[in-house]
């Protein structure tokens, strides 16, 4: 995590912390970091004008003034438990840290009388795990940004015969499915739409050029599943009663080879 990333994810960790406030031990140990490294980045925050407080004694610590916090947001213990489970399901490499700070946001907000009741029933769940094999880190990122930004990349991709191939491709969604990740992409190669799976990139790298305008993509099948789709999640507005939510009605097919080898 570079710097400017840490920046900020250090005045959200502080925000989920709410009142409680965290020790710099406590933060350098969350970031990985030395204390000195935290001394130095909680001075920059507060030079930078990020009201921060301090609270002597054995707990004391670093808090995140009221006026940046957010206010209670009333979560039951239901809507926790289910937010924690729904969570818990995916581990990508893209969204771990996101969503442990979006569950921390919500336990700070919440008396701890219920959140203890939401963690009993959080406790009587228990998800299947099935080893998927994970992208790289670094790799997971620059893909994200390329499809964040409509950004062309160029990346090496082991293809399903076992040949390393260097492809530019267009980034069109980030796929999350029990057996692995994938990008689908429109491929300047063969000239079509495209399945990548994304353990085999071994390399990615933004191709210099302005971002292009979103291109016109079918809802791709992804090794044999429909796809769902997360952002109808937030716009319960649109949602018609009795409907599979986020759920694909008119996807695109792929062949087998191209499922798995782009």
């Amino acid at each position: 995590m570079n710097r400017i990333d840490r920046l900020y994810a250090l005045v959200e960790e502080l925000r989920a912390a709410g009142p409680r406030g965290r020790t710099a031990r406590q933060l350098a140990g969350h970031f990985e970091v030395s204390v000195r490294t935290v001394e130095r980045d909680l001075s920059a925050l507060g030079q930078a004008g990020v009201p921060l407080t301090t609270k002597q004694g054995r707990t004391g610590g670093y808090m995140l003034d009221r006026s940046m916090s957010l206010p209670p947001l009333n979560f039951t213990p239901r809507e926790a438990a289910a937010v924690a489970v729904a969570l818990s399901r995916s581990n990508h490499v893209l969204f771990t840290r996101d969503a442990r700070s979006a569950l921390q946001k919500i336990m700070s907000a919440m008396p701890e009388r219920a959140l203890e009741e939401a963690r009993t029933a959080a406790a009587k769940v228990r998800l299947l795990v099935q080893p998927v094999p994970d992208p790289d880190t670094e790799i997971a990122e620059t893909i994200w940004r390329a499809v964040h930004d409509n950004h062309v990349l160029r990346i090496g991709y082991l293809d399903v015969g076992g040949i390393q191939t260097e492809r530019e491709i267009e980034p069109q969604h980030i796929v999350v499915g029990p057996n692995g990740s994938y990008l689908t992409a429109w491929c300047h190669l063969r000239q079509d739409d495209r399945v990548f799976r994304m353990d085999r990139i071994s390399r990615a790298e933004r191709v210099p050029s302005l971002p292009r305008p979103p291109r016109a993509t079918r809802e791709l099948k992804v090794d044999g599943h429909d796809t769902k789709l997360p952002e109808s999640a937030l716009r319960p507005e649109d949602l018609l009663p009795n409907t599979d939510i986020g759920v694909s009605r008119t996807p695109g097919t792929v062949s087998a080879a191209r499922r798995s080898g782009g």
